[in-house]
């Protein structure tokens, strides 16, 4: 099949991305072929081999752009002054409506992790260690200081990303509270989490 007038190569690369997202979220990455990829976009699956060699490479790259986005996502809005209840209450907001917007993002970067090869898996699993040392270090830090009372920082931080993450799975804009309204419960459930001498979120 010819090249479509005016396509390029990272076109092509950034269709069989958006392909790929679409089809493991929805079939699982085991039983999505690069044929199959090829035809959801309407080319050879020799055009898919020139920008990523195996699935496994075209899974990796998925799985690191989600977790590098997200980490530089946040670097972009950080307030590093804040004190440690405002900086919580801001990464409990920004890590809400991040990742609601990208549910199939999510939902392949937690199911298909069990699918990546060993180094794939340490490679993610480090970007994924940073990501939670940010606010594990919020944590830390307002233990620190009083404003958490907290048993163990880095299991907090793995609770309240799942709980947090959790919302991308049963979430609804037609739901009876608003998305406003259950940010608003997030971020008092958090800080029932965290509470500590002094009033915190």
């Amino acid at each position: 099949m010819a090249r479509k007038v005016g396509s390029t190569g990272a076109e092509t690369a950034q269709r069989v991305r958006e392909a790929a997202l679409e089809l493991f979220a929805r079939s699982g990455y085991a039983a999505v072929s690069m044929r199959a990829i090829a035809a959801e976009i309407g080319v050879q699956a020799g055009a898919i081999y020139n920008h990523f060699p195996t699935k496994q490479d075209l899974l990796k790259e998925l799985l690191t752009g989600h977790m590098e986005t997200l980490i530089a996502a946040w670097r972009a809005v950080e307030q590093p002054d804040l004190k440690p209840p405002q900086a919580l209450e801001a990464f409990v907001r920004f890590h809400i409506r991040y990742h609601l917007d990208r549910s199939r993002e999510v939902f392949i970067s937690y199911m298909e992790l069990r699918n990546l090869e060993d180094e794939n898996f340490g490679q993610i699993e480090q970007l994924r260690r940073d990501y939670e040392r940010i606010p594990w270090t919020i944590l830390e830090n307002g233990s620190a200081d009083g404003s958490f009372d907290i048993i163990d920082p880095q299991v907090t931080t793995m609770a309240m990303i799942a709980m947090l993450t959790g919302m991308t799975t049963w979430y609804r804009d037609s739901g009876r509270l608003s998305l406003d309204e259950i940010e608003a419960i997030y971020i008092r459930l958090v800080a029932r989490m965290v509470r500590g001498r002094k009033r915190s979120l």
